[in-house]
Order: C-alpha cells, then structure tokens, then sequence
C-alpha cells in the first residue's frame, strides 16, 4: 500500500491564485470599479438637478441647511457637488482620464466624510476602495486611456 501526502501549501496556493487572477482578471475588476461607484456619484448628482443640469431649489436648500460645508458657500457647493458628479462619474465610466476622475470623487468622498457625514464611514470606504483600486492601476484594458496611450 503506498502513501499519498497532501498538497503542500506550496503547491495548491500558486495553482489556485493564477486560477483565481484568470477567472477575475484585473480589467474586470477595473470596469467594476468605474461602473460601481461611478454609478452612485451620477445616481446623486441626477437627484440634485431640474430635468437638465439646472440645480433645483432642494439641492441649494441641503447645501444651506444640511450639508453647511466651510470656506464655500452653498450655492457654490451645490453647482460645484451637482456638476462633479455629472462629470467625473461620465470619465469613469468611458474610462477616460480615469486617474483623475477617480481622483475628483475620492476627494468628493473625503470632504462627504469629513464635514457631512462623518459617521458614515463604513458607506464612505466602500466607495474609496474602488476609486483607490483606479487611482492606483488606472480604468484598465477596457478605457478609452487605454486606446490612447496604450503602455
């Protein structure tokens, strides 16, 4: 009777990890990235406008009266907050200078954090996860950065 030993570590980690990196390869995760939390800035800047891109009453009203961010004033805010998450959003999601759409929305994220919601942090990092995975590695193979300066 022979015996078989297990796997070593060694030997099913590697196998499983290069398994694991072609079943989810990094432009996927990148396209999910973008399509993910881009989504959510677009869905909130689409509540914060009259049909078109004119910033409605209610948003001013929040940035009066709720989001009461300093060294700004709310009008300010709300064109400002209102047409970032029209714009920054649409990069992602065409991939196109991504880094710094990713960039715009994480500094977004921080301020959200910071002076609006400063207890709404685990909400907060499951959108800086994302937008760090792009700031790091870019919107990937499926962008428009990519067609333009392929590396």
């Amino acid at each position: 009777m022979t015996t078989q030993t297990l796997p070593t570590a060694a030997g099913w980690r590697p196998r499983l990890n290069t398994l694991l990196s072609r079943a989810v390869p990094d432009d996927l995760i990148a396209l999910a990235s973008r399509f993910g939390v881009g989504s959510i800035f677009f869905l909130s800047g689409r509540t914060k406008v009259d049909g078109g891109l004119n910033v409605s009453d209610t948003a001013l009203l929040l940035f009066e009266q709720d989001y009461a961010l300093p060294l700004i004033s709310p009008v300010w805010a709300a064109h400002l907050a209102t047409y970032a998450e029209h714009l920054l959003p649409l990069m992602l999601f065409l991939g196109l200078g991504t880094r710094l759409g990713a960039l715009g929305l994480l500094g977004m994220t921080a301020v959200i954090q910071v002076f609006v919601y400063p207890s709404a942090w685990p909400t907060h990092l499951s959108w800086a996860a994302p937008l760090l995975y792009l700031l790091a590695h870019g919107g990937g193979r499926w962008s428009v950065d990519h067609l333009l300066f392929k590396r």
